[in-house]
């Protein structure tokens, strides 16, 4: 994993963390990749909500003294196409049974999920997908959303991460998320390797 990517994937399981690490991560990911590191941000509401996004930018802001991108014009029919696209990528042949299964929790979610999500954040062109995963995966092992990390860490792969790229992201954000929620990362990706390399084959 090259520097880029890492202070990425460490900036967005900072935002789990405390404000400490967070200002460490956000001047080595301002060093290396501020557009990057924006998106990161921006994409967090999704999943640590709108209180810690804001409070992460608000803070980005005040370290680099960066201004806020021009807003991106509303496209709804654009999100809706690219965020089935954007969808269909993460979850592979899991997608219509993700759909499914988003439709019965509830419909309106399910919608919610795959335009605003994946079609106005997640498939927004500023980063690529390979990378907006690993960092997901990365935040997701610290917050210790199993379930969902589960979901992404195959995402990885299905958005061409190699398998030691994704075990390179836990490794990369060990330190900061803990023994505990490293050793759960660790037995999520031990059973999602296993299952890709019975589909391979291997």
């Amino acid at each position: 994993m090259d520097d880029r990517v890492r202070s990425l994937v460490r900036l967005a399981a900072s935002l789990v963390v405390d404000e400490a690490a967070q200002a460490a991560a956000m001047d080595a990911a301002a060093a290396a990749d501020p557009v990057g590191a924006e998106e990161v941000l921006l994409q967090s509401h999704l999943f640590l909500g709108y209180p810690a996004a804001l409070n992460a930018l608000t803070l980005w802001r005040s370290r680099t003294g960066r201004p806020a991108a021009s807003p991106v014009e509303e496209d709804l029919s654009l999100w809706r196409e690219r965020g089935e696209r954007t969808c269909r990528a993460v979850y592979g042949d899991q997608y219509h049974a993700l759909r499914e299964l988003m439709s019965q929790i509830h419909p309106d979610l399910d919608r919610w999920a795959v335009t605003d999500g994946y079609g106005k954040v997640l498939g927004r062109p500023a980063l690529d997908l390979r990378i907006r995963e690993l960092c997901i995966a990365a935040q997701l092992a610290a917050s210790g959303a199993t379930r969902q990390l589960h979901a992404h860490l195959r995402g990885c792969l299905n958005v061409g991460a190699t398998p030691s790229q994704v075990a390179g992201v836990l490794e990369a954000v060990r330190d900061l998320i803990g023994p505990g929620r490293a050793e759960e990362a660790d037995r999520v990706w031990a059973r999602v390797r296993g299952r890709s390399r019975g589909k391979s084959g291997e």
